[in-house]
């Protein structure tokens, strides 16, 4: 567990340089700016908080629906196939693109309630504007709802989510109190999320391939019907077992 839990941190830590890259300037304008330190501190704290709150929700559901196919024996399927999809994103960058008309549709609605939101200064407001800044799209985001997905847990996908979000808060807590932030520097930032794509993807393939690699690629045991899923995280060890001595 604590393994999962450093990869969730790690993933949101290093990420929050694309975090910075792409989503610096939305941090920057949430309206905290020329106000005492004290409002400053809990409205990006507020704001934050909202973000997280809502990565929670996200991993919960997406944890539960790893639950599904856990319980139905294909968890080692679909890790390997979320990871496949990552690496695969990585060349044809199309294939985990957005770009039906529903999903636009909610983007543009998405963007408008976060606009009208973030105009306000009020403590309540800052949370919802983090609320909804939660579901806003965001490639890195999509990394981290595979690994809570793979979790095969609610609770795990949920605490995969909030962990990631975790890691995310130094950097983006910083950044909102720069009212200035240089574009080239940004730019350079926001490359570092296809590196970090690849190593989730090739830790989400080799996990699903159970390789018997203690936490990394835990051997996994198809549920029956009389035994739950069992991943075994350690190499098994023989067992020897005598018959009792007779008298």
């Amino acid at each position: 567990m604590m393994e999962f839990l450093v990869v969730a941190f790690s993933l949101g830590f290093f990420g929050s340089l694309h975090c910075v890259g792409m989503c610096g300037p939305i941090a920057m304008a949430i309206p905290v700016h020329g106000r005492g330190l004290g409002f400053r501190i809990l409205g990006i704290y507020l704001y934050n908080s909202g973000r997280i709150f809502t990565y929670g929700i996200l991993g919960a559901v997406l944890g539960t629906l790893g639950l599904g196919m856990k319980l139905a024996g294909y968890q080692q399927i679909l890790s390997i196939t979320l990871g496949g999809l990552l690496l695969l994103g990585l060349i044809i960058p199309r294939i985990l693109s957005f770009n039906n008309s529903l999903f636009l549709k909610f983007n543009l609605k998405l963007k408008g309630w976060f606009a009208l939101w973030v105009k306000q200064k009020s403590p309540q407001a800052l949370f919802i504007t983090g609320l909804i800044n939660g579901l806003l799209p965001c490639g890195l985001i999509y990394v981290a709802l595979a690994g809570a997905t793979s979790s095969g847990e609610t609770l795990k996908g949920a605490l995969f989510m909030a962990v990631f979000g975790l890691g995310t808060l130094p950097a983006m807590f910083s950044v909102s109190f720069i009212s200035s932030f240089s574009k080239r520097f940004r730019h350079y930032l926001s490359h570092t999320a296809p590196v970090l794509t690849f190593v989730m993807g090739v830790l989400l393939v080799v996990r699903g391939l159970g390789l018997g690699i203690p936490y990394l690629s835990p051997v996994f045991k198809a549920p029956t019907k009389d035994a739950p899923a069992v991943i075994y995280c350690h190499k098994p060890q023989q067992v020897i077992t005598s018959a009792p001595d007779e008298h």
